[in-house]
């Protein structure tokens, strides 16, 4: 378990620049599919991978925006979601469109971007191995995520879905697992979300980072030594 939890601290800013470099890339064509529409970002385009499957229950959505104002209210006025019996988000057939249109500007932008590099690094030739990759590390890890993780995985993917839509859709779900480890560990420290967001670098801030770690490393224990290299690489020779 070691060598998943140094490992999942490696990962997770390679993960974090390539889906984060794919959204921006995608920013200027989703403001003006937006704009058209007279509508703004909400949650249906952070969180498609998910909702596109199923509707995200209270729990879930709570933690996922515990940093934030947590305020449905634009994309309840927009009619983007509404709230089922039970209190789950679901998608409307508007929110719907956004968030299937957020996934495809997303992966195309993507697409762009990994095609677009030095021939010597393998580019698109390595997405459909790395989204393998990556499928397989998010079903080992239903069985340790948290609320957040579990409402987004198994993620939505249409039949049609290209490599570069289901490596971004995939490592878009993954990132909640460590999200879901990490307000773990804060919670175990006895810290309140203002308290985490306040807390300076230091031994308290790394025994935080440490203890998300431990708790993000299993989901890649089902990957051998040699395809946690492949995919840290893979994913780091991505361009963007």
């Amino acid at each position: 378990m070691e060598t998943e939890t140094s490992y999942a601290g490696l990962i997770r800013p390679v993960i974090d620049r390539v889906y984060v470099s794919a959204r921006w890339a995608a920013r200027a064509r989703m403001e003006a599919f937006y704009a058209e529409r007279g509508l703004s970002f909400g949650f249906e385009s952070s969180f498609f991978f998910g909702v596109l499957a199923r509707p995200m229950p209270a729990e879930a959505l709570a933690d996922a925006l515990v940093y934030g104002p947590g305020d449905m209210t634009a994309e309840l006025a927009q009619g983007v979601v509404v709230v089922d019996d039970d209190g789950a988000w679901r998608l409307t057939d508007r929110g719907r469109e956004l968030a299937l249109f957020t996934q495809r500007a997303i992966a195309g932008a993507a697409e762009e971007q990994w095609a677009s590099g030095p021939t010597l690094l393998p580019g698109l030739a390595s997405v459909p191995r790395l989204a393998d990759l990556v499928g397989r590390v998010l079903d080992h890890g239903l069985a340790t995520g948290g609320p957040a993780f579990r409402a987004m995985t198994p993620v939505y993917e249409p039949a049609d879905a290209s490599p570069a839509l289901r490596l971004v859709t995939r490592l878009g779900a993954l990132r909640h697992h460590r999200a879901d480890a990490h307000r773990a560990a804060w919670r175990a420290a006895g810290l309140t979300v203002e308290q985490i967001q306040a807390l300076p670098d230091g031994p308290e801030r790394q025994a935080i980072e440490d203890e998300t770690n431990r708790r993000d490393a299993p989901a890649y224990a089902v990957l051998t030594d040699g395809e946690r290299l492949e995919l840290l690489a893979g994913l780091g020779a991505l361009p963007g």
